[in-house]
């Protein structure tokens, strides 16, 4: 079955207005802290009322404004996980997951519990409370009483975010794995690009109240075309520019950025030329080279000046002036081995499709 969603809900600092369908599969609810993604997550659950509009899963009505159809969140047949996992410190993980079976036979309130802690690898925990395990464990946990229940569809905000990348990883494949035999809408919240990519199938951007953007991660988020989005993708280079020349036979651009000399080939779109835009690039797309490269597929390759330099875990920010400001990301290692310093002058290294052209 395919959620649909087309509400409107005016909140303190702007109206909420979403308009998508999310079919079986992990749709991804992506925007900043605040955009509304929490907002919107509840009035799918029947947490909250919209003012307006129309939530469906598949052929049965959870809300509509026009006809007084609300249903209750216990009536909607979601599970629902939030980032505090609010499980009972007092309750063994069983106990925990069998909270929503109350109405059941015991026999089967202990059948369900145990078939859903095994798939989810935490079995062996099943008479332990929730203050002997580990955080992942109980993540673990907390899935399992969401989706005992055999919900028909699941939302889950920002589950993972307090996890190391390897624990969130296990766990996203437990849960498709379990998806792949129940297939239900699942939304998943989250303002981590990484989970983004990581995780979706789809992605719906949240911005401010507004869908901004709907499609597949990489082509939302991998090549965006408004700059709000490259900012939300973790483009750090965004230039303002206008178009200098079209080659349409090479199927490729020349845009001059604003307040420098300095030109970069880009992909042919159809703007016009002296059309106003952005170029947006990300800092691990540009290549360093302390020598001028010769015989290579890039066609962006300028000198500059390293302006500032600074660590951020196992990777060097290194800020190039070339007539507008640059920041490239490099290895450690690689940092070292090119001898790279303030002052050093350097050649950087721009693919053509590395630079993505997007609306202001």
């Amino acid at each position: 079955m395919t959620l649909t969603v087309d509400i409107r809900r005016q909140l303190a600092s702007f109206m909420l207005e979403a308009n998508f369908s999310a079919p079986p599969g992990i749709t991804i609810l992506f925007g900043r802290s605040g955009s509304g993604k929490t907002t919107l997550l509840n009035c799918i659950a029947g947490l909250i009322a919209p003012d307006a509009g129309r939530i469906a899963l598949g052929a049965s009505v959870l809300f509509d404004a026009d006809a007084k159809i609300n249903l209750s969140a216990a009536q909607r047949s979601v599970g629902f996980l939030f980032q505090d996992l609010a499980l009972f410190p007092h309750l063994t993980a069983r106990q925990n997951v069998e909270y929503g079976l109350a109405k059941l036979p015991a026999r089967e309130r202990h059948r369900r519990s145990a078939a859903i802690l095994d798939e989810l690898r935490v079995g062996n925990l099943a008479q332990r409370k929730a203050t002997e395990i580990s955080g992942g464990e109980m993540q673990r946990v907390a899935l399992a009483r969401s989706l005992v229940t055999d919900p028909a569809m699941l939302l889950l905000d920002e589950p993972l975010a307090a996890l190391d990348a390897i624990t969130k990883s296990a766990i996203i494949e437990d849960l498709r794995a379990w998806n792949a035999a129940h297939g239900i809408p699942i939304i998943y919240v989250t303002h981590s690009l990484e989970e983004a990519f990581a995780v979706g199938d789809g992605v719906v951007v949240v911005e401010a109240g507004k869908i901004i953007a709907r499609g597949s991660p990489l082509e939302v988020l991998d090549a965006p075309r408004q700059e709000t989005i490259a900012q939300l993708a973790g483009f750090e280079n965004l230039f303002a520019a206008t178009i200098a020349a079209v080659h349409e036979d090479l199927g490729t651009m020349v845009c001059a950025l604003s307040g420098s000399a300095l030109e970069l080939e880009v992909p042919l779109t159809q703007t016009p030329p002296g059309a106003p835009l952005r170029v947006a690039i990300r800092a691990g797309d540009i290549m360093i080279a302390t020598a001028r490269p010769h015989e290579i597929s890039a066609r962006n390759i300028f000198r500059g000046t390293i302006a500032a330099m600074r660590t951020e875990g196992h990777r060097a920010i290194v800020i190039v002036e070339a007539g507008v400001k640059f920041e490239v990301r490099v290895t450690l290692g690689s940092r070292d081995d090119l001898h790279l310093q303030p002052g050093a002058r350097v050649w950087l290294v721009i693919k053509t499709y590395s630079c993505h052209l997007v609306a202001g």
